[in-house]
């Protein structure tokens, strides 16, 4: 399995291809609302994304709780998933 920072940056990577924005504007810092592209659509475009990505379950926790790069990475990593 891929170590966290690893997993960290590859989700970096897949957010900032769902939101198309430049992936420097994408850091672990990054949350929900600090990107004008991570609004309510742009959360549910993640969401689809890392579903297909990573087969994260999407019911209305998941909406809720993955609003973070940590706490998808985090999720993530929980799930056992590279």
């Amino acid at each position: 399995m891929a170590d966290i920072q690893q997993l960290e940056q590859a989700v970096c990577a897949l957010l900032a291809e769902t939101l198309r924005v430049d992936p420097v504007e994408v850091t672990p810092e990054t949350e929900f609302g600090d990107l004008p592209q991570w609004d309510s659509m742009g959360h549910m475009e993640v969401m689809v994304s890392l579903e297909k990505a990573y087969g994260v379950d999407i019911n209305a926790d998941t909406i809720t709780d993955l609003v973070s790069v940590k706490a998808i990475t985090a999720h993530i990593e929980e799930l056992g998933h590279d």
